[in-house]
């Protein structure tokens, strides 16, 4: 699969200066931590978003947004959001707002 560079731009311009951000490659395209944590990836696909378990809902209500799917089981708490519902700006901004409130409220990793 192939990355979306431009993707990868905008998510990077959308977390701005935030202390703790980190990047690495994976998942086929790039995926930040925060404080050592999983936080969300970018791909050809769009962006795999760490929201938390019970924090979800109000995303899986948008179109183009589903609940992460890996090896076949759910993974309750991620959310994938395809290409259209990452080219509405308000609504990436918010899926990460809403993941950088939820990992950053977790216990840095050593």
């Amino acid at each position: 699969m192939a990355r979306d560079h431009e993707l990868e731009q905008r998510v990077l311009d959308d977390f701005g200066p935030l202390p703790g951000l980190s990047e690495k490659a994976m998942f086929g395209g790039l995926v930040w931590l925060l404080d050592g944590h999983m936080l969300c990836a970018a791909t050809g696909e769009g962006l795999m978003v760490r929201l938390g378990r019970g924090n979800d809902a109000w995303a899986l209500q948008e179109p183009d947004i589903a609940v992460v799917v890996m090896s076949g089981k759910p993974m309750p708490g991620w959310v994938r959001a395809g290409i259209g519902a990452c080219a509405d700006e308000q609504l990436r901004r918010r899926l990460l707002d809403a993941a950088v409130t939820f990992v950053g409220a977790l216990p840095p990793k050593n």
